[in-house]
């Protein structure tokens, strides 16, 4: 079939008001939206349904990181008088465990309620085509066997998603390296891992297979891990996850790749200086880009960055009045809960409502090792660079009671605020539930709290939660103290 002229070729009986490329939570948030507003919608997926986070993301790696923690908790007891021990780890049954839990979801939440919501669902790999039809987007589904439908939409939502970024490192391709989505699936715990990133995916995976038994390095090729926090936040996260075990390379950058008996060497070269690491297995973590390949996007002039991006306006409208993009495929925080927002207001947006757009201002995020890090708003470098003279308070997790009696002491919050008005502009932390405190500071930056309203507020004792308040009743440090 001739796919450029297949749109004109034939008269479409079915036409869509809403059709997503992709059925993860960008897709499935748009889906409900239009379904709310009584539209017809469709989803088109090539791969498993549900998309990333369900199936090689967040529901895998935190169910392992679930299993990784116990372990820890068995291997190394805090408390005297309670005996504790951990032998060598069952890999296999975790993985299909972890499988079932996730089939279960899936068969529940992304194929049977789009089934029982009225969603058509088309399974295949989704072209667009030219079409003669102005008021029509048509594309062209191919499934596995090489069958073919023409599905026509009034509007479309790109939902793609982001796949796993592969860097150009000789000999790479030679290794049977592992990606974050295949690291989940592994049966037996490696003697030794190199994991190639040190933000958010090779931190967590990093530490998870170092607590099930692993002997773990990382290479990061910027000064420090978890780069775009906070200096003292990611000295403080290195800090505990070394205490652990885990060797880190930071300023260092990955030259070479060989098979080396049983697994790798690699050549890593930090501060002019060379070694060799060898690994059983090697973890690339660095990063993923917008997964657009293939979609034939010049036909519908839709408008790519640099980095494979779809660029949208605020409205999350693309160069095409008809074509719509949300999620990781528009290269912008690759979020679940962003995706989600995104997918609804794009729906929304393209349906014909009031056009809607999101504020990122009071966006958290967190990076779920143990400890945790988790952040929302300003870290001071941004705040200086929007001339705000700004303050600093900063105090370490173990000023806190629930921290100190349940062992896990390790860590600092940091607070920034606007020096004239006192209005909280960051809250950044390490430590214990740090991603629960960060959920209850982003509603304090979002009410434009200031310090001292927080310093006044109740706060349950005994909470990790009282570190929001603990942290605005201290005193501002000098950090920072010739600033505005």
């Amino acid at each position: 079939m001739n796919t450029t002229t297949a749109a004109s070729a034939q008269q479409p009986s079915v036409i869509y008001d809403l059709v997503t490329i992709g059925s993860g939570s960008a897709a499935r948030a748009a889906a409900n939206e239009a379904r709310r507003l009584d539209k017809t919608v469709a989803m088109i997926e090539q791969g498993l349904a549900g998309g990333t986070c369900l199936n090689v993301g967040c529901v895998p790696s935190k169910t392992l990181l679930a299993a990784a923690s116990a372990r820890m908790s068995a291997a190394h007891g805090k408390f005297p008088g309670i005996a504790t021990s951990a032998g060598p780890v069952d890999l296999s049954l975790l993985v299909r465990d972890k499988d079932q839990m996730i089939g279960h979801f899936r068969q529940s939440f992304h194929v049977q309620a789009p089934k029982d919501a009225g969603i058509a669902v088309f399974r295949g790999k989704a072209t667009f085509v030219a079409s003669d039809e102005p008021d029509i987007v048509a594309l062209v589904v191919a499934d596995s066997d090489g069958n073919t439908n023409l599905v026509y939409a009034k509007q479309v939502l790109i939902a793609s998603g982001a796949a796993p970024f592969i860097p150009s490192i000789p000999g790479l391709s030679e290794v049977d390296f592992l990606t974050s989505g295949s690291a989940m699936s592994l049966e037996q715990v490696p003697e030794s891992m190199l994991v190639v990133g040190g933000n958010a995916i090779g931190l967590e995976q990093g530490q998870l297979f170092a607590r099930l038994g692993s002997k773990v390095e990382v290479v990061e090729i910027a000064p420090r891990i978890a780069p775009f926090e906070d200096p003292a936040i990611s000295a403080a996260l290195e800090q505990a996850l070394s205490a652990e075990g885990i060797m880190f390379h930071t300023g260092a950058n990955l030259t070479n790749v060989v098979p080396h008996e049983s697994g790798v060497l690699a050549t890593v070269v930090a501060e002019g200086r060379t070694q060799q690491i060898f690994a059983h297995k090697i973890l690339i973590a660095t990063g993923r880009r917008p997964a657009t390949e293939g979609l034939n996007l010049d036909a519908v002039n839709v408008s790519r960055g640099d980095r494979g991006e779809i660029i949208v306006d605020e409205h999350l409208r693309t160069s095409n009045p008809r074509i719509w993009a949300a999620g990781d495929v528009t290269g912008m925080a690759q979020l679940v809960y962003v995706a989600s927002a995104q997918g609804t207001v794009a729906a929304s947006n393209a349906l014909g409502n009031e056009p809607r757009s999101l504020d990122y201002t009071a966006l958290p995020r967190v990076i779920f090792t143990s400890p945790e890090m988790a952040a929302v708003g300003m870290t001071p470098m941004q705040a200086e660079a929007a001339q705000i003279a700004y303050d600093v308070r900063e105090i370490p997790v173990s000023f806190v009671l629930r921290a100190i009696v349940s062992r896990h002491d390790k860590g600092i919050i940091k607070m920034i605020s606007e020096r004239e008005t006192g209005r909280i502009l960051g809250i950044h932390m390490v430590g214990e539930s740090a991603g629960e405190v960060i959920a209850a500071a982003t509603y304090i930056i979002s009410a434009g709290l200031t310090v001292d309203q927080l310093a006044k507020q109740w706060s349950p004792y005994f909470t990790m939660a009282e570190s929001l308040k603990n942290v605005a009743s201290s005193a501002p440090t000098l950090e920072d103290s010739a600033n505005g």
